[in-house]
């Protein structure tokens, strides 16, 4: 059958032979993956080598194979394919499917990108991180180095002219695509079902129904695993095949390719199918409308998998499969109506990525900010600002923001900053093997099974057979020994053995942590994601604290639940409780040896209300996570005493230990204040306004406000106020009232009615006038009393209460106390603190 792409193959090459770049908009099955390349081969300026840039691993391998396939060669020869865990390519090898990681790496290691005539950017509508990146550094080379480098982008969606503005107005070729009829079923959903239960459902109906082969579009692996379940038992003649990225290249070739025995074909597969590929035999599509995608949560610092609601860009992709090679059907798991309310696009990866990497690379590159170069969609600023930081803390950019040599090693590797950070420390500590296998463990699902204990999954990986499980292993091997010796490692002298001590804590291990100990998985995750140590918060192990200070939450079955510190490599879910899906057991020992020089010691002093004392803790911590803690003997003085004194500001003056004295001071100055000494304020807002001044002296040395001396408070009291105010005090407020008869009663200033003195009333005989104070403004309050004590009268007018209710009182206790002296005119009578008869025997003995 002819590939619709063939019609614009001309006007294709005669724009490459006339101009650098071009643009070509191919609807999916158009044949422009493999039948561009093979096409170019034989133009004038092609003498070196082509580069096609794949998405994905799957589909990189699969074209390279259709393109041998179709010129009658095996794979590696003309045709071959580079990618992370696998490649086949010679020395005669002129087209080579790349995927766009790969690419990148080259193209840094390369500028010049020597011996290539092309490279040919495939499914740049999908804009992923890596194939923006790559175009931008391609861009950048073809202007300064290689203005003879011809640069394509191939896009399966209307978007060509925004590629063709970014390529210095490249030319738009447009090609038609290849479409059989296509119809459209929609199913829709109960909204409490479980998506494996209708795409399973789905399927089924679609057997009955319909005829060809079956591909289903589910958003993971687990929930194709549970629809494989739903689907166990479908009878003679219907195979079932898994197609995602972490199987085996042997079961992704046979999902792709048609059934040998001419079974009905089922494949269950993950978005990794929606573009690229071309699956044989493939009639109907059930499509579940959900799609999983990395999301960076800024707030975390973590990429997480969400699941969420295909664009429509995403369904029309998808259900285009159906149509590839003959009529078909797609069913979708949703209302017609709600198609609208799809996004329309899935953003562009750059405005939502981790930009840690691309800002390192930019600066290799030797661009400082990464939107000095050309972009579709500039990286935002603020990304670039958070990565630049999270690099600085990697020691792998200066303060300038250029690499450090740190850096430059992390570069070289291919691997995240993280990872790559790791592998390098991990070198110079004697642990590059265990590294590189946490790395590949970290970027290959399902190695060593899906248990959450990274450690058990390493050991299962090490004795799992089949081709992607070797692949594995011989890839963390190339990777270990890309990583420092102890011996040759980065920034140590000739000769020194010993592991240089980093600024950002990878210091040398104790014997409790060589590579034979327990915890080596634990180490190396650390090193990549020191701020995921995680403490537990709970006895079943269901929540953890960490040093970044964000929560994790852990499956409390599970055997890591026991243990008492991790360390975490991957969670999924929001920020405040994402769940740990991988993680080792790590112990305080290992930390401290691994971390030391990022412990902190603080000292921590607090007022106790309970108890008017000081708590003094000791905390040894690791950012936001608390090591150890325990009482402080040898707390601060200085911070003691600043305790005790915010301790009164919360609590007030009254936990002070005072004396009668001082309260009296306190009350007479409230009293002389208020009746003309205007600055004689000992009230507890001018107190607490000056407590630095007058308390904290007396707080040296004491760790309780009740070990303040009384005394020493009520002289604190004085000195603050000053001589000439004590005098004011003692003037408007005098603290004793002197009676006619001789005696000193002390004055109450605090008594309810105002100032107050208990006195018996013989003590007054032969005043006629009330006692005043403050300056003869305030009458004082005279409580009478009996010669028992008990009160008579309580007065503010002594010559009233003579003339009038005196004389009811003097016969009531004339009958009471009848050796006292009851007079009919007191006021007359003479002052007294005798009985009658003492004061006639004194008068006799005269």
């Amino acid at each position: 059958m002819t590939l619709p792409i063939l019609a614009v193959l001309p006007a294709l090459l005669a724009t490459l032979r006339d101009t650098s770049n071009a643009v070509l908009v191919a609807p999916p099955g158009a044949g422009k993956t493999t039948a561009v390349a093979p096409a170019l081969l034989d133009q004038a300026w092609c003498s070196g080598e082509i580069l096609l840039l794949s998405p994905r691993r799957l589909a990189a391998r699969a074209a390279a194979e259709r393109m041998a396939a179709t010129a009658g060669e095996p794979v590696g020869r003309t045709y071959g394919y580079a990618t992370r865990m696998d490649s086949k390519r010679s020395a005669a090898t002129r087209v080579t499917v790349v995927t766009e990681g790969i690419f990148v790496a080259r193209i840094q290691h390369d500028p010049e990108l020597a011996g290539v005539s092309a490279v040919l950017f495939d499914e740049v509508h999908e804009r992923s991180l890596d194939s923006d990146f790559g175009l931008a550094l391609a861009l950048d080379a073809q202007a300064g180095l290689r203005p003879d480098l011809r640069l394509l982008a191939m896009s399966a969606t209307l978007d060509g002219t925004r590629f063709s503005g970014l390529m210095d107005g490249a030319p738009v070729i447009e090609s038609a695509g290849r479409m059989h009829p296509l119809t459209l079923r929609h199913l829709g959903r109960a909204a409490e079902a479980r998506i494996e239960d209708s795409v399973a459902a789905a399927v089924r109906l679609a057997l009955r129904e319909e005829s060809g082969g079956i591909l289903a579009f589910l958003p993971g692996v687990a929930e194709i695993e549970r629809t494989a379940e739903r689907l166990d038992g479908l009878g003679e003649g219907i195979v079932l095949h898994k197609l995602h990225g972490s199987l085996d290249p042997s079961a992704q070739r046979a999902a792709i390719a048609p059934d040998g025995a001419g079974r009905r074909k089922i494949v269950l597969a993950t978005s990794i199918a929606e573009t690229s590929l071309t699956l044989d035999g493939i009639a109907v599509v059930v499509d579940s409308g959900l799609a999983r995608r990395p999301r960076y949560d800024r707030a975390a610092g973590m990429t997480r998998l969400v699941t969420e609601r295909a664009s429509q860009a995403a369904v029309t992709q998808r259900a285009g499969r159906a149509a590839r090679q003959t009529p078909g059907v797609a069913y979708r798991l949703w209302e017609e109506a709600a198609t609208a309310g799809l996004p329309r696009f899935d953003p562009p990866e750059i405005l939502e990525a981790d930009l840690s990497a691309l800002t390192l690379d930019c600066a290799l590159w030797g661009v400082a900010d990464p939107r000095q170069l050309r972009w579709l969609d500039a990286p935002p600023e603020a990304a670039v600002q958070e990565a630049r930081a999270r690099l600085s803390a990697l020691d792998a950019l200066d303060e300038d923001g250029r690499p450090t040599p740190h850096g430059q090693a992390i570069a070289r590797l291919p691997l995240a900053p993280r990872l790559g950070h790791m592998l390098v420390r991990a070198g110079g500590l004697g642990l590059a093997d265990v590294a590189a296998e946490v790395a590949v463990l970290l970027g290959e699902r399902g190695l060593g099974g899906s248990d959450v204990d990274l450690e058990t999954r390493r050991r299962r990986w090490r004795s799992e057979r089949g081709p992607r499980a070797e692949a594995g292993r011989k890839l963390a091997k190339r990777w270990a020994t890309l990583s420092p010796s102890p011996l040759r490692g980065e920034g140590r002298g000739e000769g020194d053995a010993r592991p240089k001590p980093s600024a950002r804590g990878s210091v040398p291990l104790s014997p409790a942590l060589s590579p034979e100990g327990e915890r080596e998985t634990a180490v190396a995750i650390a090193l990549a994601f020191p701020d995921r140590i995680a403490r537990r918060r709970d006895s079943s192990g269901e929540t953890w604290a960490s040093v970044g200070g964000r929560g994790f939450k852990l499956d409390p079955t599970t055997s890591l639940a026991r243990e008492e510190w991790l360390a975490v490599a991957e969670m999924q879910g929001m920020a405040s409780g994402a769940r740990i899906l991988s993680a080792a057991a790590f112990d305080l020992a290992t930390i401290e040896s691994l971390f030391g020089d990022r412990i902190a010691t603080h000292r921590t002093v607090s007022f106790d209300p309970a108890t008017g004392g000081i708590r003094a803790l000791r905390e040894r911590r690791l950012g936001s996570l608390r090591l150890s803690s325990g009482p402080d003997a040898n707390a601060d003085p200085e911070a003691i005493a600043a305790a005790l004194l915010q301790g009164i500001h919360a609590t007030g003056l009254a936990r002070l230990p005072w004396s009668d004295a001082a309260l009296a001071l306190r009350h007479r100055a409230a009293f002389a204040q208020e009746h003309g000494g205007a600055e004689l304020a000992l009230d507890d807002a001018a107190l607490l306004e000056r407590a630095d001044e007058w308390l904290a002296p007396l707080l040296a040395g004491k760790r309780r406000l009740d070990a303040i001396d009384p005394g020493a408070l009520t002289e604190a009291l004085r000195t603050l106020i000053g001589w000439d105010a004590l005098k004011t005090i003692d003037r408007l407020a005098p603290t004793h009232f002197t009676s006619p008869a001789g005696s000193s009663h002390p004055i109450d200033y605090d008594a309810e009615g105002g100032p107050r003195v208990d006195l018996r009333p013989q003590t007054l005989f032969g005043l006629a006038t009330h006692p005043m104070i403050a300056g003869g403004r305030v009458a004082l309050v005279l409580s009478l009393t009996s010669p028992g004590g008990r009160p008579i009268q309580t007065t503010r007018d002594l010559p009233g209460f003579w003339a009038g209710s005196w004389s009811a009182v003097a016969k009531e206790m004339r009958g009471r106390y009848p050796r006292h002296p009851w007079p009919d005119d007191p006021a007359a009578a003479s002052a007294t603190l005798r009985t009658k008869n003492a004061d006639a025997r004194r008068q006799e003995a005269r």
